[in-house]
């Protein structure tokens, strides 16, 4: 019989210490994580949550601050890419973790080929997570065999029903700041644009090969503003050049908003626009955690794992759509979208 997380488990009462080790570099792995933290919450509401994750996951839990309460920086271990290994600063790093040990680990970062034997090493009292099928299994009560056909949610959320954890829902979220709004407030080339009246396109992607054509993303944006919507064009300082490429093969005026935009302003803007079109990265998520209608074109990733899971509100195209096909969905959300 499996040993729950709960009163009767060898504790002998809930953990007041948790770790989550994510080190994973995208938006969209973190904010496919927040079902999990919402449940985690309210299964243990007087613990203290602490993330385990990369530099930039400190700004993901000062806003998730009612599910996270502290972050650590990952140290680096064999076979984890995200971090230049140090083996000198990994077992540093164990040591101390292992002077005070958490309550409970749990290793959410992947299917635990490599991450295991860091879990485990972090010397938690309880240690649970995933495992490749097939493989070496740390602990048969408390590792799942990595349920590689879910959705990235549901991964997440199937570890914790071998937990016995009671799930909170699927849906994501991202809570909007007063400070994001003042962000979005203080860039003048958007004070023209009505809450509800406009479409965001954002052609950039981590990884180029998940990057549809630039050439047809400016068809589409200038079908698009022929119907009568203004454009705005978002991304990263890095993918600047991008959007200034679509700028240059468009025919009708648009907004270039790349580089000028926080992660709170940019989310503070999709939240007040009429629809998203992108490709899959991570303002796909956010689009999905502000509950905007987009379409979410999938050149070359699993749309299975990374999709959102609501398909009437997000619209997926897979392969090398042409952009008839793409406007086809666009048109049919801003056709039903009535902002509120």
């Amino acid at each position: 019989m499996r040993q729950h997380l709960n009163s009767t488990d060898p504790l002998g009462n809930l953990p007041h210490r948790v770790v989550i080790v994510r080190s994973l570099p995208g938006l969209g792995d973190l904010l496919c994580l927040v079902p999990a933290l919402r449940a985690l919450r309210v299964a243990f509401p007087h613990a203290r949550i602490t993330l385990m994750g990369l530099p930039w996951a400190v700004q993901f839990v000062q806003r998730f601050c009612h599910y996270v309460d502290d972050w650590l920086e990952f140290p680096g271990y064999p076979g984890i890419p995200e971090v230049p290994l140090c083996p000198q600063q990994t077992v540093s790093f164990l040591s101390h973790m292992q002077q005070q040990p958490f309550d409970l680990a749990l290793q959410m970062h992947g299917n635990g080929s490599y991450i295991n034997a860091f879990a485990v090493l972090l010397g938690a009292h309880q240690t649970a997570g995933f495992y490749p099928a097939g493989h070496y299994c740390p602990d048969a009560e408390r590792f799942l065999p990595y349920p590689e056909h879910e959705p990235e949610v549901w991964r997440h959320l199937r570890l914790l029903e071998l937990l016995d954890i009671p799930l909170q829902g699927e849906q994501l979220e991202f809570p909007l700041l007063e400070s994001d709004w003042q962000a979005l407030a203080g860039i003048s080339s958007v004070q023209s644009l009505q809450p509800g009246g406009y479409v965001c396109i954002h052609p950039g992607a981590s990884v180029s090969d998940r990057r549809w054509s630039l050439h047809h993303f400016a068809a589409v944006a200038d079908a698009i503003a022929a119907d009568g919507f203004p454009v705005v064009l978002t991304g990263t300082a890095a993918e600047a050049e991008l959007t200034t490429a679509v700028a240059n093969q468009m025919r009708y005026p648009v907004i270039d908003l790349a580089g000028q935009t926080s992660l709170g302003a940019i989310a503070a803007l999709l939240k007040q626009a009429r629809l998203l079109i992108c490709n899959d990265t991570g303002v796909s998520h956010l689009a999905d955690a502000l509950q905007v209608n987009s379409v979410v074109i999938f050149s070359n990733s699993d749309p299975h794992r990374w999709a959102p899971l609501d398909r009437q509100r997000h619209r997926v195209v897979v392969g090398q759509p042409t952009p008839a096909s793409v406007l086809v969905e666009a048109r049919d959300l801003l056709r039903e979208v009535v902002y509120a």
